[in-house]
């Protein structure tokens, strides 16, 4: 038997167009949905971050959000935490990591209700660190998806392997990087996939495949491809799952006669399962390192230590730049979480805490990784919420009972930070 497990990846960062969103929700997210409504077997794992959640109830897409609870009652899909705002969590600290989980948790637990039970965790952009698995392990998760770039033994089709923290063990899957992309980029077709999960069987054990991608490959990035491709699978795998329950019943009616006709569990061939459902279906492999990197990481780009380069290439002069200008951000945030001391300080520093959460999505420097893609309005957008945070936080400092000292020390700071907003400003006009 081969288990195949999917996950589907919705997300649509803070700063995104209702009219986008629109068109979104009508040409990928209510049909991709709808597939599964249809086909009651078909099963999926599901990561929608919770700035999307809310995205939809603010503009209209309830029916989404119902949608998916309504998948999720029926048992054909699961859900993953992860960080709400979609940031690239081995690259900021610790403390924000494990608060964007929990925003993600309170957020989508608010709106989906009891069903929303996640058992995996889905870091943004499959972005590894290995110091994104205390965070993961303390907030409850029992298992991990990465890219199969970050595999650092042979490829686990039979067994789960796992890292250790302390006392926990962290369970590990790894996202078929060629077959997932096959899929994405419209490079396979349902049989062509269906034939592959079928040379996976050897013998009479069982293994198991993961395929991972955005959810808007389906409708969005390309039109239809949830009926052509997604729909036309799970039809197929419908009707050889009647027959072999058909055969099933014949089996069971001439058992008491001489009969030269046997079932196996080859007329069975694939099943569609959540990613959880493998926990009860394989037993746990050996202990691992994985490799730091993302879902858009090549092994190229592991050999030269430069494991996100669509987040922060370390050649990239305009990563570094947008980074150094969020860690101003931050420090002066934090800062002024620590001193406001009067209700006037109290309100600054929490507008500027609220700002900081979203401004940490990680599109504003995936638009800036020309590698391809490019972007000066989505990157000067993410530069505003950044400048945001600044603003109220320094205001937050300027308005409480901290030392002339302080206040002057993190002045020169925005003043510093405002220098940098203009050579942004400046690499952006100049770019081709």
């Amino acid at each position: 038997m081969i288990y195949w497990a999917q996950l589907l990846h919705f997300y649509q960062p803070p700063t995104q167009l209702p009219s986008v969103l629109e068109k979104i929700c009508q040409e990928s997210y209510r049909p991709l949905l709808d597939v599964f409504l249809q086909c009651p077997t078909a099963k999926a794992t599901v990561n929608i971050n919770a700035v999307l959640t809310e995205m939809l109830r603010d503009y209209g897409h309830a029916d989404i959000i119902q949608r998916f609870v309504k998948l999720a009652k029926r048992g054909q899909i699961e859900f993953t935490g992860s960080g709400k705002y979609h940031p690239i969590l081995p690259l900021v600290p610790t403390d924000e990591a494990k608060r964007q989980i929990e925003l993600n948790q309170k957020t989508n637990s608010y709106f989906f209700g009891n069903v929303y039970k996640p058992v995996g965790f889905f870091a943004p952009e499959m972005a590894y660190g290995r110091n994104i698995v205390p965070p993961v392990c303390d907030s409850g998760h029992q298992w991990l998806l990465l890219s199969g770039v970050a595999c650092p033994n042979s490829w686990p089709t039979e067994r789960i392997p796992y890292v250790q923290e302390k006392e926990k063990k962290l369970k590990v899957f790894f996202r078929d990087d060629i077959w997932s992309n096959k899929i994405s980029f419209q490079d396979v077709g349902p049989n062509e996939f269906l034939g592959h999960l079928r040379s996976l069987k050897k013998g009479k054990g069982k293994r198991y495949i993961v395929t991972a991608m955005d959810a808007e490959t389906y409708g969005h990035h390309i039109q239809n491809w949830e009926k052509l491709f997604l729909a036309e699978v799970y039809e197929q795998l419908e009707v050889r799952k009647e027959t072999y329950e058909g055969i099933q019943q014949r089996k069971a009616l001439a058992a008491q006669q001489t009969s030269l006709f046997q079932v196996t569990e080859a007329t069975r061939e694939i099943e569609t399962v959540t990613i959880s459902q493998l926990l009860d279906l394989f037993p746990a492999g050996e202990s691992i390192e994985p490799k730091a990197s993302s879902w858009s990481t090549t092994g190229e780009d592991i050999q030269a230590c430069n494991p996100y380069p669509l987040w922060k290439d370390k050649d990239n002069e305009l990563h570094r730049l947008q980074w150094e200008h969020l860690e101003i951000a931050m420090e002066i945030c934090f800062a002024a979480e620590r001193v406001a001391d009067n209700d006037e300080s109290r309100q600054f520093a929490g507008i500027a805490r609220g700002l900081l959460d979203r401004a940490l999505h990680s599109c504003q420097f995936w638009w800036a990784s020309h590698r391809p893609m490019w972007d000066i309005n989505l990157i000067h957008m993410g530069l505003l919420d950044h400048w945001r945070v600044i603003v109220n936080a320094y205001r937050s400092i300027n308005t409480s009972g901290a030392s002339d000292e302080l206040k002057r020390e993190f002045y020169y700071k925005a003043v510093v930070a405002r220098d940098m907003r203009n050579k942004i400003a400046d690499f952006l006009f100049a770019i081709h």
